[in-house]
């Protein structure tokens, strides 16, 4: 019998993408959002990706007795967590929105969870749990902390799970921290379709790429790097999304609350994106070099081999697929999902 699995949050970027591999590896999916930053478009492109069904609800996790009837109404055998605010720069401008929405979010759905009897929960983290790492590549073991107010709503939910496991030894909590996801599905129907000005730099170079935007500004070209430019870690969002199948797969192995990076473990400075990018969309791609941003660090990149070793998993996808996939996905949706009436 087919395992259903919950998936807040699971309309958008990674979500979806995580939702159709869900779906083609036989699982009985069910979506929650409340598409405050994602589209349902993005479900009904996933279900004529894959021929398959998937169970939409539009909820609010901050609306408990919601998240409790959905519970009462289906027998989840297991939750994956994506649904948060994420934009760095907005959590720094309302931090309590971002506190309330992120971690009330999540208590409630823990709540609920607990009341019914679901104990098995795969939560999307992100590397902004490591802060500025005194050295790179990074493990699981680093020292944690945040320099914004999203890191922290990140940071304090894995401290929750943490606890929580410590309490009551029927959870299992996979924390999954993210590096920089990019891409989009090969077949270019879905993909990142973020809201106003790009706050990530793929989406940003695509859009100068299509000629949305007049050109990248580049943030710094001074850090002790191979070309000054900030390095990070990109990783493809369907090698992301293979990562949440791998951990789902792992769940009954799994004791207690675990922690593992999802990155490709090579670190890619702007400038070779912005090169790679060139070639994939043949394009010009203009940009400024200007000033650095406060709070990003020279470079960020992951040591991936936990999630090798333990979950059975690593990524697959170099920095040409990505472009290649990000300019497929760009190039055939130039207002994202929007195109559709």
């Amino acid at each position: 019998m087919s395992q259903h699995v919950l998936v807040t949050g699971g309309a958008g970027y990674i979500g979806s993408h995580t939702v159709l591999e869900l779906l083609q590896a036989g699982f009985e999916v069910t979506v929650l959002d409340n598409l405050d930053n994602s589209c349902e478009e993005s479900l009904i492109r996933v279900q004529k990706l894959t021929d398959k069904e998937v169970t939409f609800h539009k909820i609010d996790l901050l609306d408990k007795d919601a998240v409790n009837k959905l519970f009462d109404e289906n027998n989840f055998d297991s939750v994956i967590h994506f649904a948060g605010l994420k934009a760095v720069g907005e959590s720094v401008d309302i931090p309590l929105r971002y506190y309330h929405n992120n971690i009330t979010g999540t208590i409630y759905l823990l709540e609920v969870m607990k009341a019914h009897n679901c104990f098995n929960i795969v939560f999307s983290s992100s590397a902004t749990v490591y802060g500025d790492p005194a050295t790179v590549p990074i493990t699981e073991a680093f020292p944690l902390s945040a320099t914004n107010p999203y890191g922290r709503t990140k940071l304090f939910i894995e401290e929750m799970m943490r606890d929580l496991c410590i309490s009551d030894e029927r959870w299992t909590c996979v924390l999954l921290r993210y590096f920089n996801p990019i891409g989009a599905h090969e077949s270019g129907w879905i993909g990142e379709d973020p809201n106003g000005i790009p706050n990530n730099l793929m989406p940003y170079i695509m859009q100068v790429a299509i000629g949305q935007r007049e050109a990248l500004n580049v943030f710094g070209n001074d850090y002790d790097t191979k070309d000054g430019t900030g390095v990070r870690d990109y990783i493809h969002v369907v090698d992301l999304a293979l990562g949440h199948l791998a951990a789902l797969n792992t769940l009954p192995n799994i004791e207690g609350c675990k922690p593992y990076n999802l990155g490709t473990g090579n670190g890619y400075s702007v400038l070779e994106v912005l090169e790679a990018a060139r070639k994939a969309s043949g394009k010009d791609i203009p940009h400024n070099i200007v000033e650095r941003r406060p709070g990003d660090v020279a470079e960020c990149f992951a040591d991936p081999s936990l999630a090798q070793t333990e979950l059975n998993w690593q990524a697959e996808r170099g920095i040409e697929a990505m472009c290649d996939d990000s300019w497929r996905w760009q190039s055939q949706n130039p207002l994202g999902y929007k195109t559709d009436d």
